[in-house]
């Protein structure tokens, strides 16, 4: 989740952030105030680069050659150099409007037409106090996906060999974000890894995708209703197993990649029935199958909207549009609306599903930055924050058996600089960090591999450091001076890390040789395992690997066992 203030995007937007814009000179100066644009400004913005309409060719007037033909149409892209990408892929059969709300998504059914792919589709229907994506134009008509490739390098008239995939699955608190935002467009990504297909996916959010239903009167036919965003990332995915040969891609190894609810969601999808046999591998940067609710939380928030708006059953909810349900989640439920351990499309445990091997089969790639929590700090201000945090504890923490809150309070009592530290670090600890080790832990017990990182770096601003989501530029291969981090990071060290997901990517090994690496020197990434407990510390000037008792990751006697109690 990142909460850009709106200047800091305006640098981002008027710079952009590939061939569309070129302003390089620009990013090396700080971000102005006075750059501060409106919503609709920054929806006009987007538009400009990426929005449009896309429609149905009818008169045969396209280059065969930026065309690909899938199983639910033929799709015309654009080119700009060696790079064609593919923008507003719809992934299913019907959109979820009218009587398609709140169910599960449709498969596509085969279509003989030929249809543009050059324009981003709108985004799903959430925050847009939270995530780029969401301060775009929203719809409920949403599930779409985009494409970018490289030519194909040909020789001596061979066959191209099959590409790699990487899936990129945004975050946004499961409650925003979209495929817009230009710091996930993958031009500078393909123009760097050629060798690689990258695809981006939307997915319902908030109200539309994760509301609890099942337990209204008129409730029975939407037992999906409270994880319809994992349901959609699963069709997205099976929709690229089937047509992503046909734009040079292996469906047999393709990686799902994200941050935050993005990082949850491929964590996820392992454990979500059917999902397996559409990727291989899967990377989670700040996110873990512990950003869930119960059951029982789900009905409760959900008579919470209800009690705000006024409705009694589905049916009076199906009255409302789509802005006055966003507006009513977005003030009663705000980073409540999350995937439900619902039993059937998520395991009751997610974690001794993990340990039982559920998941051994995927190969993962997992990490957590030093200063998660300080990031929300940041963004929200000192003072939103304080109310956020105890309005938070209120609800779990400040109810715990006396011994367990004696121990996160003996953790706290040694944050004393800041008075905000103290809530950083506990919801730090339970949202994000401790879950990464959770998870390195018992997939390995599951007889899976996984690779653990610790990521360092920190941001200009004293307050966010090494906080949640400023690594992203450096996958995307964007400029970071504008964003989060607020300046560049050393250039090898970015190329080196960038390297090692798309080495993971290609064969399940992030690992890298001297000839491999950026800087000459190898990268030996050590498996975790539940013995020595290595991870690789992300360090910008000193890529290296650590036991996690040399870096001090969590503290296992007095934050560890906090994941029993999920969002805490």
């Amino acid at each position: 989740m990142r909460n850009l203030k709106n200047w800091m995007l305006a640098a981002i937007l008027i710079c952009g952030t590939t061939v569309f814009a070129s302003c390089v000179a620009e990013r090396d100066k700080p971000a102005q105030p006075e750059n501060e644009m409106t919503l609709d400004e920054i929806k006009e913005k987007l538009y400009e680069m990426y929005g449009g309409e896309n429609k149905q060719i009818t008169d045969g007037n396209y280059d065969p050659s930026l065309a690909v033909k899938c199983v639910n149409g033929t799709f015309v892209g654009r080119k700009v150099e060696n790079v064609t990408y593919f923008r507003g892929i719809p992934y299913v059969g019907q959109q979820p409007v009218g009587g398609q709300r709140w169910k599960a998504p449709v498969d596509v059914v085969p279509n003989d037409g030929v249809y543009e792919a050059y324009y981003n589709a709108k985004s799903a229907i959430g925050n847009p106090k939270l995530e780029t994506g969401s301060k775009y134009y929203q719809d409920e008509d949403c599930l779409y996906l985009n494409v970018w490739k490289a030519d194909e390098d040909k020789q001596d008239g061979a066959t191209a060999k099959k590409k790699p995939v990487m899936v990129w699955i945004h975050g946004g608190a499961f409650e925003s974000g979209g495929t817009i935002d230009p710091n996930f467009d993958c031009f500078n990504l393909v123009k760097e890894n050629p060798d690689v297909v990258f695809v981006t996916i939307a997915y319902r959010l908030g109200v539309m995708g994760f509301l609890h239903l099942s337990h209204l009167s008129d409730g029975k036919d939407y037992q999906d209703s409270q994880n319809l965003g994992l349901l959609d990332q699963q069709m997205a995915l099976k929709w690229v197993h089937e047509n992503i040969a046909a734009f040079g891609g292996d469906p047999d190894n393709v990686t799902i990649f994200g941050e935050s609810a993005g990082a949850a969601s491929c964590s996820m999808q392992p454990l979500v029935p059917g999902s397996q046999k559409y990727f291989k591998r899967l990377i989670a940067e700040s996110g873990s199958v512990g950003l869930t609710r119960s059951p029982e939380e789900g009905a409760a928030f959900t008579n919470k909207l209800m009690a705000k708006l006024g409705c009694k059953t589905v049916a009076d909810l199906l009255s409302l549009d789509a802005q006055t349900l966003l507006d009513a989640a977005t003030s009663e439920l705000f980073l409540h609306q999350v995937p439900e351990r619902d039993g059937r499309i998520l395991p009751s445990e997610p974690w001794e599903a993990l340990a039982n091997g559920e998941a051994k089969n995927i190969d993962m790639l997992v990490g957590c930055n030093k200063d998660e929590m300080n990031f929300f700090v940041s963004s929200f201000g000192l003072e939103e924050w304080d109310k956020w945090a105890t309005k938070r504890k209120s609800e779990k923490f400040d109810h715990l058996p006396a011994e367990e809150k004696t121990l996160l309070d003996s953790y706290m009592s040694q944050f004393t600089e800041n008075n905000w530290e103290a809530d950083s670090r506990l919801f730090g600890q339970n949202w994000f960090i401790v879950p990464t080790i959770k998870t390195s832990e018992e997939q390995t017990k599951g007889g899976g591999k996984c690779y653990t990182y610790y990521f360092t770096p920190e941001s200009t601003n004293p307050i966010t450091k090494c906080g949640h989501s400023i690594e992203l530029p450096i996958v995307f291969n964007q400029s970071a001076a504008s964003g989060d981090a607020g300046r560049e990071y050393d250039a090898t060290f970015s190329k080196t890390m960038r390297k090692m997901w798309i080495q993971f990517a290609k064969t399940g090994n992030p690992s890298l040789s001297a000839t491999e690496s950026p800087d000459g020197k190898a990268k030996e990434w050590p498996l975790y395992d539940t013995t020595e407990k290595k991870v690789m510390v992300l360090d910008e000037f000193n890529i290296h690997p650590a036991r996690e008792s040399e870096v001090k990751i969590v503290d296992w006697e007095r934050t560890y066992w906090v994941t029993k109690y999920p969002m805490l």
